[in-house]
């Protein structure tokens, strides 16, 4: 694929500074990019390697002026590295697109709905009764149950494994290795000592816009439905489970553990190796630092909270500032309990 500097501003709504008619056919780094290629210029940290670099064209924040001489084009935008993220996703989608048809051997059961343009890849396998939308991507190794529904323009990457009655919507990506509506944690103590499986009769309904990263697992519910709501970004190593919900545009990054029937609300940002409790309630923007260990519900919206157990940010580093003084404190309450005594 090869685009002209000027259509690529066009696309962006940019302004060209140099040479319009310059051949572009690939994305790169700054400091990498070849004459075909197209960066960008966000971080002023990396300003130097603009005036060294052989890129073919730099998008560049509308309000950025030069230092020094430079070679290269420019494409003037509001935000660079909102601009060059949506060229990268135009990029992609370029890419996924040109897949279609069938890989042999593949296996496909009674009564599937297929729609148009789709894709499915060598050794996947496609359940009775299941729903594949317009321009769907199924790639190697797949499997994917009965009775799941799959929307337009999705795409479940190699390995990736989707149990029966998943419902997942338009524009997903599954990334490789992932497991969709396997069986929740769910074990009755018995008197003996013993534990009796308690049967996980529910699905999981994933919306639109999602996006789940490589090796994430996603358990059914007990009862009901799991739900990951639009526009949710889900980091790789992930575990949510049963019946848990999270909520509109949340993001989560890796290593997070979010126990039972917790709701998380809309917009929240949960750093990596963060663990939650069971039946818990998030409220909207929630915002867990790394490694927060959360015991209790949140209902205050934008509370930032950290440590384990978690709790307000400013209390903790306040708490954090006493703590790293407690060797020195208990050095002077051990004096002062000496002169006590020897005062007696």
């Amino acid at each position: 694929m090869e685009f002209s500097v000027e259509q690529i501003a066009q696309m962006l709504g940019g302004e060209v500074i140099g040479d319009k008619s310059a051949k572009i056919s690939k994305l790169g780094k700054i400091e990498e990019a070849g004459s075909n290629a197209i960066s960008f210029l966000a971080n002023l940290k990396y300003e130097s390697h603009l005036y060294t670099s052989e890129a073919g064209a730099v998008i560049v924040n509308k309000d950025f002026e030069p230092k020094q001489e430079f070679t290269t084009t420019l494409i003037k935008v509001d935000d660079a590295y909102t601009a060059f993220t949506s060229l990268l996703e135009e990029y992609q989608k370029a890419l996924k697109s040109s897949k279609v048809g069938v890989e042999s051997p593949s296996f496909i059961g009674e009564n599937v709905t297929e729609g148009e343009n789709i894709y499915r890849g060598a050794f996947s396998y496609i359940g009775s009764q299941s729903t594949l939308g317009d321009g769907v991507k199924i790639y190697p190794h797949v499997y994917i149950g009965e009775h799941v529904i799959i929307g337009e323009n999705s795409t479940i990457e190699a390995g990736v494994k989707i149990y029966p009655g998943t419902i997942i919507g338009k524009n997903c990506v599954i990334a490789a290795g992932s497991v969709i509506g396997s069986d929740g944690f769910g074990f009755a103590p018995q008197m003996d000592g013993t534990y009796k499986t308690i049967p996980q009769l529910g699905n999981v309904i994933i919306e639109d816009n999602v996006n789940i990263g490589a090796n994430t697992v996603i358990d059914c519910a007990t009862l009901g439905s799991t739900i990951i709501k639009q526009g949710v970004k889900l980091d790789n190593l992930i575990q949510i489970a049963h019946n848990v919900e999270v909520g509109k545009n949340t993001v989560i990054a890796a290593q997070t553990g979010i126990s039972g029937s917790t709701k998380i609300g809309e917009n929240c940002m949960f750093g990596g190796q963060v663990g939650l409790a069971g039946h818990l309630k998030m409220a909207d923007r929630t915002m867990l630092a790394a490694q927060a260990g959360v015991s209790k519900s949140n209902n205050k919206e934008g509370e930032v909270l950290m440590g384990a157990p978690a709790f307000n940010s400013m209390k903790f580093f306040k708490s954090y500032a006493a703590f790293r003084k407690l060797p020195e404190t208990v050095e002077r309450l051990s004096k002062l309990e000496q002169k006590i005594n020897e005062s007696k």
